[in-house]
């Protein structure tokens, strides 16, 4: 039992001595690798970062491009397969007189593909905060046209009363 004891403690002795070992060397040869660099290597080495900080954002936008993509025809074929299985029409369904909703998929209806185009994001915001805005340009206006025509009018009693 004291035997057993005995190997358990130099066995975490061991790991101990090799995590210190690998931190030596880590330190070391990263201290030696900086310390022997030549001006040319610092500026190969801003060039390699710079240019992937530079086209990191790029390559991720092509990335979720093609995922995307992939995705869009993987959702394509299983609407495809599932009209193919889900098409088989009977005389109650063309009389109008299932309880369940028909299975025929009609384009623009029940899908919200159109809301999910990126480049329509806040269309409908947009849109209305410009009629918005012009609605409150037109009332001003009209607010300031209805200024001016009774001070017109004001400038015309003077005269007349006089």
């Amino acid at each position: 039992m004291a035997q057993q004891q005995h190997d358990g403690s130099s066995q975490s002795s061991d790991l101990l001595s090799l995590l210190s070992a690998w931190g030596n060397n880590f330190t070391t040869q990263t201290s030696n690798t900086f310390s022997r660099l030549r001006t040319q290597d610092y500026i190969r080495l801003v060039v390699i970062i710079g240019g992937y900080c530079l086209l990191r954002p790029y390559l991720m936008k092509l990335g979720a491009y093609m995922q995307n993509k992939q995705h869009q025809t993987d959702a394509r074929a299983s609407k495809d397969e599932d009209t193919v299985a889900g098409a088989k029409l009977t005389a109650n369904d063309l009389r109008g007189r299932t309880t369940q909703r028909p299975k025929i998929a009609i384009p623009g209806v029940d899908s919200d593909s159109e809301d999910e185009d990126k480049d329509d994001w806040g269309r409908a915001a947009r849109v209305r905060q410009r009629k918005f805005v012009r609605q409150m340009l037109e009332i001003h206006e009209k607010k300031l046209r209805d200024e001016a025509e009774a001070n017109s009018d004001k400038d015309i009693e003077e005269f007349l009363i006089d």
